[in-house]
């Protein structure tokens, strides 16, 4: 059997199943086929764009060094030196945390010699952790 069809075939079997699912919680099967389909349109779509970019973002700041880095950085931007000292940890250490921000794209480096400089990437950073303060109020 060619895969487009294997693919076509195992589809709908999943969307069967979960219409199945659904209808048993539900009670209404027409209701439960209504929204099954747009529950895995939904999903699909979320699995084109990949969940992978904002998973990485906040696993960066669920770590509470790399939020203090952030925080710190809110200020502006500080020499690798400062943020050693502001946290009283090694150079290795915050560099570690420093990379593991930057590859998320929460902070930018600037070098300057031997120096190394950084500050938050975007405004929608300082926006996200303000965010994120809001939505602890709430509870």
């Amino acid at each position: 059997m060619p895969d487009s069809m294997n693919d076509e075939i195992s589809t709908e079997s999943i969307e069967e199943v979960a219409i199945c699912s659904l209808a048993r919680l539900i009670g209404d099967e027409d209701r439960a086929r209504s929204r099954t389909r747009m529950l895995l349109s939904l999903m699909k779509a979320i699995d084109i764009d990949g969940p992978e970019g904002e998973v990485e973002v906040f696993k960066a700041v669920a770590d509470p060094c790399r939020l203090r880095i952030v925080k710190l950085l809110k200020e502006g931007e500080l020499c690798v030196c400062e943020i050693m000292t502001a946290l009283d940890k090694p150079q290795s250490t915050t560099s570690h945390h420093l990379s593991i921000l930057r590859e998320a794209g929460l902070v930018r480096e600037r070098k300057d010699g031997k120096w190394s400089y950084y500050r938050l990437a975007d405004s929608a950073v300082n926006e996200m952790i303000k965010q994120a303060r809001e939505l602890k109020k709430i509870k």
